[in-house]
């Protein structure tokens, strides 16, 4: 039970700053507030990240994911390999552009497309995979990109969850045609709300460009369809701020990380995995419970230290996606995703924990025993 001098430890604690309050406050004063200087200059510096792609900002991940896919020309007839134990934008923005989603499983034992699943899904109307980085972990882009080649296919990498994480030294969102990246307040770094999309393809960056902006280069001469969903100067101004802070952060997220991975010893519990050569930033620092998962999180609570599920329902069992399916007699075997589904709870990680937080983070789990 939680001390009565002890505050309960949230599971995610967004930033908003005395620095980025002042920038937005900033802008607001200049006037210029929609696409300006403060864009540009955000789509620069996040291009550091991202092996110096070109980077197109827009006002959400789910955006970003979207025009991604529209703009390489992905549409209604084809197919989309997208993971099933992921967050919903994932399959939507699919859906959204008029394409189909084919749900793969996540490789035993861990949270990331499975390659072998994934080649024994393409079909014929196949026109691009979308591993998804879950947790701030790099998909295993080393085994997807060969079978994206061998069969021609666009690789969409969801990185909505993982800003600086890298694989073999190549940072998420330099692997495939596009990466995409969130800007939700409790991801690692935010501006508010708002996505970006890196490419290293100077055309499909500048078709992302016009679709952002009504199809729009200059004003009123419209070459294409778009729509609206610019990112805002005031928006912009406060990612600037954050995309100074992300490394540091980074550290003391991966840090806590290592405390808790070495201190966390409960049977029922299974650590965070990460593959060979991947650097994990933790967007959450997600566990296994063999057990009672309901009784195990209810004990965290008790103890104060905030928990959570992501995701407790695999997206193909979402009522706009299971509904369809069994209409049309359409059934997915997924037995690593539902597994995934059934055990995980991610715990405390952000940079804003003490050393006290994170003792008794340890404590708590601890406590959880051998069998729940």
């Amino acid at each position: 039970m939680t001390s009565i001098n002890e505050q309960p430890i949230p599971a995610a604690r967004p930033v908003i700053g005395e620095d980025e309050i002042e920038a937005a406050v900033r802008v607001l004063r200049s006037g210029r507030v929609v696409q300006g200087p403060e864009v540009a200059a955000f789509e620069e510096g996040f291009s550091r990240l991202v092996d110096g792609r070109h980077c197109v900002a827009v006002n959400s991940g789910t955006s970003a994911l979207q025009l991604l896919l529209l703009a390489l020309g992905i549409g209604p007839g084809d197919e989309v390999i997208v993971p099933s134990f992921s967050f919903a934008a994932s399959a939507n923005a699919v859906r959204l552009v008029g394409a189909d989603v084919v749900f793969a499983d996540i490789e035993p034992g861990s949270f990331g497309l499975d390659p072998a699943a994934v080649e024994a899904a393409i079909t014929p109307r196949t026109a691009a995979i979308m591993p998804v980085h879950l947790y701030g972990h790099p998909a295993a882009m080393d085994k997807i990109m060969p079978i994206a080649e061998k069969h021609k296919l666009a690789v969409v990498e969801d990185a909505c969850q993982a800003h600086a994480a890298a694989l073999n030294g190549t940072p998420v969102g330099a692997f495939g045609a596009g990466g995409t990246f969130s800007f939700y307040p409790t991801k690692n770094m935010h501006s508010l709300e708002g996505g970006m999309v890196s490419t290293g393809d100077a055309e499909l960056a500048r078709t992302l460009r016009l679709l952002r902006n009504q199809g729009m280069e200059q004003r009123y001469a419209n070459e294409i369809v778009g729509a609206n969903m610019r990112m805002t100067d005031v928006n912009a101004a406060v990612g600037r701020v954050q995309l100074a802070k992300v490394e540091g952060w980074t550290e003391q997220r991966r840090a806590n990380a290592a405390y808790l991975d070495a201190n966390i010893t409960a049977p029922s519990v299974t650590l965070p995995p990460v593959a060979e050569g991947a650097r994990h930033i933790y967007h959450q620092y997600t566990v296994r419970i063999r057990g009672d998962r309901d009784a195990a999180m209810a004990k965290l609570t008790e103890a104060g230290i905030g928990n959570a599920v992501y995701y407790p329902t695999p997206i193909h069992r979402l009522k706009p996606y299971w509904e369809p399916d069994q209409k049309a007699g359409r059934t997915w075997d997924l037995p690593e995703t539902e597994k995934a589904a059934a055990e995980v709870v991610s715990l405390p990680v952000h940079p804003s924990l003490t050393q006290n937080d994170l003792e008794r983070i340890v404590t708590a789990v601890n406590s959880l025993g051998e069998n729940l």
